[in-house]
């Protein structure tokens, strides 16, 4: 072999250098599209994570609970997707709620806000509350005395009532739903409503904390104000509480992480 053909030594692997950094980005781009389309399949089509901000649904759920959202319950709409882009009306798959379930919806004033409550009455539920006592399709929903009851709320304010254990009839041939709520007090507005007759495509919601919640009892045109919540705003059913934190020191103070966990509420069930 000639000195002219003689290969030069450690050209190959030179040249092949650049091919493979370019090859090597290349696979990375296409593993990081790989798994953002993942998580935007499985946030939308599966399960999302939900944060409690408020206390309207104690003793159910606690604020700083972060509870797993099933999306596939009810079928899908636009909100349940990211963004809520507006490509179709209505639901897909649709599945009707059962009367009991807590679930994520979107508010009816401003469809970017999430809320999450029980939902108590389906299309054609006459629904009513008297002395504070829930009235369903004529009929006082059971309700038994736990004892007394006290908490926080989101505003660092006392919360002093009494819990009770509501046995909300089944929707669909399902059993009655047994859960707790909380009651503050007898009067006021939300306590001795009109009787709401829930309309079809509607469903009607409410706090399990009674009167520390803006639900379907509130119909008028205040920007708190829920009313009948239409179906397509549904984006799931909460079944369970996938962890949950205090959260009463600022997330700064990581100090205080450990404290702050509330180890009970770990993969605590919603009922």
């Amino acid at each position: 072999m000639t000195k002219e053909n003689r290969p030069v030594q450690g050209s190959e692997s030179a040249g092949d250098k650049p091919a493979r950094r370019e090859e090597s980005l290349g696979e990375s781009i296409r593993y990081f599209c790989v798994l953002l389309l993942a998580v935007f399949a499985v946030r939308s089509l599966v399960v999302e994570p939900f944060n409690i901000p408020s206390g309207s649904m104690i003793p159910t759920l606690q604020i700083g609970d972060f509870v797993l959202v099933s999306k596939f319950s009810y079928g899908y709409s636009r909100f349940s997707f990211p963004f809520s882009p507006n490509v179709f009306s209505g639901r897909i798959l649709n599945s009707t709620p059962h009367r009991g379930d807590v679930a994520v919806f979107r508010f009816t004033r401003d469809t970017s806000v999430d809320y999450i409550k029980r939902i108590i009455g389906l299309p054609g539920d006459h629904i009513q509350v008297t002395g504070g006592k829930l009235i369903l399709n004529g009929i006082e929903v059971p309700r038994t005395a736990l004892g007394h009851y006290e908490v926080l709320d989101e505003n660092n304010r006392l919360l002093s009532g009494e819990r009770y254990r509501e046995s909300l009839p089944g929707s669909a041939g399902r059993p009655t739903v047994e859960h707790d709520i909380l009651k503050l007090t007898d009067e006021g507005f939300a306590n001795d409503t009109p009787e709401y007759v829930v309309p079809e495509g509607s469903f009607f919601a409410m706090g399990d904390d009674r009167d520390d919640s803006a639900d379907s009892r509130f119909q008028g045109d205040g920007p708190d104000d829920l009313g009948f919540v239409p179906m397509q705003n549904l984006v799931g059913r909460a079944p369970i509480v996938l962890f949950s934190m205090d959260m009463r020191h600022p997330a700064w103070q990581f100090w205080y992480w450990p404290t702050e966990i509330r180890w009970n509420r770990f993969l605590h069930p919603v009922r």
